[in-house]
């Protein structure tokens, strides 16, 4: 366990204050090992996985903070199409390996910044293909240890949550189920293409955590933002990106309060021009006491993208 780490380098936000302990388990016992300690000192415990869609607190997190994204093993079965991934495997990885072994199914995924433990709990999504459609089973550890294995109709998936969000449940890996026997360069391709098109449309070049709002269906969070007038927007280092009216990017020296402020400042916007309340894709976590509006938001043990 390492005392009083940094969290912002674990976000891809690049905010947020300290862990009072941290845990980076790369194997299931490490894993084991790391949820004993914490029970045994009585620690409240919370999850981290890519750290994509997270807003940590500058006050960081009591307790232990552990961090999934180590726990890295992939199998693929280029004759049935089954792929089985440790909770800490990125998209983007998996979706160049199946593209190599032709199993088509993970295009979508290239350009999604988070991990498989995370997708499987907030049923990450894109271009109208989400975990669900792809899912076999997840295998799930509570913190008393026991493992638990869970189908998709376990799940309660909906758009973008699960029946797992808020409880102190961990992936630890997942099955998913692929098209097998297609030429493996016209998935590369498709994959290749997929990339290409996020990256010249949403922000990759500046510290974000993917989409901040789910979209309001029939509606889109970003299209309603940008005609609010609301891109360019800054709060602090906070700013809503020029290129993608869903993201917050961090401009370099952002404060978490200050995401917050802006992301409160979207949705009381977005409220007086069309009545709708956006809500949060990304995670709020720790205390913000220093945001316009804002209430105390207790740190929970999410799993994380």
């Amino acid at each position: 366990m390492i005392a009083l780490s940094p969290l912002a380098k674990l976000t891809t936000f690049r905010v947020g204050g300290w862990a009072q302990w941290l845990a980076l388990p790369k194997t299931f016992d490490q894993l084991q090992a790391a949820l004993g300690w914490g029970r045994s000192e009585g620690l409240p415990v919370t999850l981290l996985g890519a750290g994509s869609n997270l807003l940590i607190s500058d006050r960081g997190l009591p307790g232990l903070v552990i961090c999934t994204r180590a726990l890295r093993h992939s199998e693929f079965d280029p004759v049935t199409g089954r792929v089985t991934a440790a909770a800490g495997e990125p998209w983007s990885s998996l979706a160049w390996k199946a593209a190599r072994y032709g199993l088509k199914g993970f295009e979508w995924t290239i350009g999604i910044p988070g991990t498989v433990g995370g997708a499987v709990v907030m049923n990450a999504g894109a271009h109208g293909s989400e975990t669900a459609d792809i899912l076999v089973k997840a295998e799930i550890i509570s913190p008393d240890g026991r493992l638990s294995l869970l189908k998709p109709a376990d799940l309660g998936y909906r758009y973008r949550t699960s029946n797992l969000q808020g409880l102190d449940q961990i992936v630890t890996t997942a099955t998913f189920q692929l098209s097998p026997g297609h030429d493996p360069a016209k998935i590369k391709a498709a994959t290749a293409a997929d990339l290409k098109q996020r990256r010249t449309t949403q922000p990759y070049h500046l510290p974000n955590c993917g989409s901040v709002f789910r979209n309001p269906r029939p509606y889109s969070a970003g299209h309603l933002i940008e005609q609010a007038g609301l891109k360019g927007y800054q709060i602090g280092q906070a700013q809503i990106s020029m290129l993608h009216a869903n993201f917050i990017v961090n401009l370099g020296n952002a404060k978490a309060s200050d995401v917050l402020a802006l992301i409160r400042h979207t949705q009381s916007v977005i409220y007086e021009h069309h009545q709708i309340q956006l809500e949060t894709e990304v995670k709020i976590m720790g205390h913000f006491n220093d945001a316009p509006g804002d209430q105390k938001i207790s740190t929970s043990a999410l799993p994380n993208g």
